[in-house]
């Protein structure tokens, strides 16, 4: 069977077409076609607008002759609208379309009766109501079991797991965690395209979010890809919470609020009862995220049997979010900034190991339950570093995520390579906590920050609710990471870190490894 065959260029067409007609005043709406093609995209406006339409088959355009009305229905080909327009600027419509070199056609009307009904010429071949397409159409619910081996992993102590000999050293554990393909930077793969297109990016890839300019506006669009199929596989409905949260928190960190998301759900054959326990609940838990961050579903695709003899993909609803910046002047870049800034970690300080990169990399194992997200936690976190960089008192911010709090201060440091710094920090004070769990636990809702104001910071946390302590200072000058923990402290050359960090995934795609055996460094979790 055929693919869609995408066109860039007839889809910069329709776009620039599109957007003159919402301004002519011809139209009263408009929607592109996506999944299901004609039949959603016309019927999910007529249900929008408590009415029903009438399509003849016969008059939209086709690419081939002798097309069903079921085909011509359901056919999802590339770079096409549906436009209502006004009753008698039919021709204006198709003037404006026509002038950007579009084909145009009426193929049907808005009716009173709220039906859907589908003609071939004279013939009626399909009539019902229109809301059974829409708000009123069948539901499956398949069998949903969650795996017997899952619930056991899930159920195992990840304290339980012994450290490494070699992890007395917590600097051979922080520069295998930087040289994981998951961690490290991803220099090599985007530094390969153009990233400055029309010259509107202001933050660009690498960041924890990107972030390009409105032009005529002091406006900026956040723009953030997030998912852990980890935290999924071992907790879905966790995970599903996680992803949302994670990629409104990297959005946030550049000074955007998060808008909205879309999403793509990869999983495995939905017709086993494990694989569509995992589908469901991921979806379940996406949904308790957005609905608790204000962040509406735009869209997005499924992507399901994705299999191999050896098993399932990790179920991955991979998260969009979007997000505005009112003031393209509080941009707030991820890496430290000044010298003698404070660091302040907002959120609370946790030891969370289970399902964590620091097992899956240095251990090799996928086990333990996820951190615990709590999506109405997370919304109090995101508002709260919003206030504090719209007071214009945040130098820098970073979520932690992958890696923990260890990983996240040393991107602060190096992952911009032209505004690197040292930093001194004190986390003495978590005597309850391990030392490994401070350093590499993934608790959920933490930022790190700098400011030269942390008192302003401090007050705006105290009066949003939120856990907030200042851990340590920018050393712009010196040139390690150097962390005190309640039963030891590490001194992490940045010179190390750096290696570790900007080299390994050049290393892997030359092929040639210099410095690391990279099959020990990342091994491959089996699942």
């Amino acid at each position: 069977p055929r693919i869609q065959v995408g066109d860039p260029f007839t889809e910069k067409l329709l776009l620039e077409a599109s957007l003159e007609l919402i301004k002519s005043g011809h139209i009263v709406a408009i929607q592109d076609m996506g999944a299901a093609g004609l039949t959603s995209s016309s019927a999910e406006m007529a249900e929008r607008g408590a009415v029903g339409v009438t399509i003849d088959v016969t008059k939209v355009p086709t690419r081939e002759s002798g097309m069903t009305p079921y085909e011509i229905l359901l056919s999802e080909s590339q770079e096409r609208m549906l436009v209502v327009a006004k009753k008698g600027h039919e021709d204006d419509v198709r003037a404006i379309l026509n002038k950007w070199d579009l084909t145009a056609a009426v193929i049907g009307e808005v009716i009173a009766e709220p039906v859907y009904r589908v003609t071939e010429g004279s013939k009626v071949v399909a009539e019902f109501p229109g809301s059974r397409l829409v708000t009123d159409c069948p539901t499956y619910s398949p069998d949903a079991r969650e795996s017997s081996d899952i619930i056991e992993l899930r159920s195992t102590d990840p304290n339980a797991i012994a450290p490494r000999a070699e992890e007395k050293d917590h600097v051979w554990t922080l520069e295998r965690l930087l040289s994981s393909p998951t961690i490290a930077s991803k220099a090599w793969a985007y530094r390969q395209y153009d990233s400055t297109v029309r010259t509107n990016t202001v933050v660009g890839p690498g960041g924890d979010a990107a972030v390009l300019r409105v032009r005529g506006t002091n406006k900026a669009i956040a723009v953030k890809t997030d998912c852990n199929g980890r935290y999924v596989y071992l907790e879905p409905r966790v995970g599903g919470r996680i992803a949302v949260a994670e990629a409104a928190r990297n959005v946030a960190c550049t000074g955007a609020r998060p808008l909205a998301i879309t999403n793509c759900l990869n999983f495995g054959n939905p017709t086993r009862p494990e694989v569509f326990y995992q589908f469901k609940e991921a979806v379940a838990g996406m949904g308790e995220a957005c609905r608790a961050l204000g962040t509406p579903v735009t869209g997005g695709n499924v992507s399901l049997y994705n299999e191999s003899p050896a098993g399932a993909v990790y179920p991955t609803p991979v998260i969009g979010m979007i997000g505005l910046v009112d003031d393209i002047s509080r941009i707030t870049p991820a890496t430290f900034q000044h010298d003698g800034d404070a660091i302040l970690l907002l959120g609370e300080m946790g030891d969370e190991l289970g399902g964590s990169e620091y097992l899956a990399t240095i251990h090799g194992k996928v086990i333990g339950a996820p951190p615990r997200c709590d999506p109405a936690r997370e919304k109090i976190v995101v508002d709260a570093l919003l206030s504090a960089i719209e007071a214009g008192v945040v130098s820098s911010a970073h979520d932690c995520s992958d890696g923990g709090l260890a990983v996240a201060l040393a991107e602060c440091c190096i992952a911009n390579r032209e505004c690197e710094s040292g930093a001194e920090i004190d986390l003495s004070g978590y005597s309850s906590l391990t030392d490994r769990g401070i350093l590499f636990g993934e608790t959920q809702g933490r930022i790190v920050l700098s400011s030269s104001a942390p008192e302003r910071v401090l007050a705006i946390a105290k009066a949003a609710g939120v856990p907030c302590a200042q851990i340590g200072r920018v050393r712009r000058h010196s040139e390690s990471l150097d962390i005190t923990l309640p039963k030891s402290a590490v001194r992490n050359p940045l010179s190390v870190l750096r290696r570790a960090y900007h080299s390994t995934i050049p290393a892997i795609m030359s092929r040639t490894v210099e410095h690391a055996n990279f099959d020990e460094l990342s091994p491959v979790a089996a699942h």
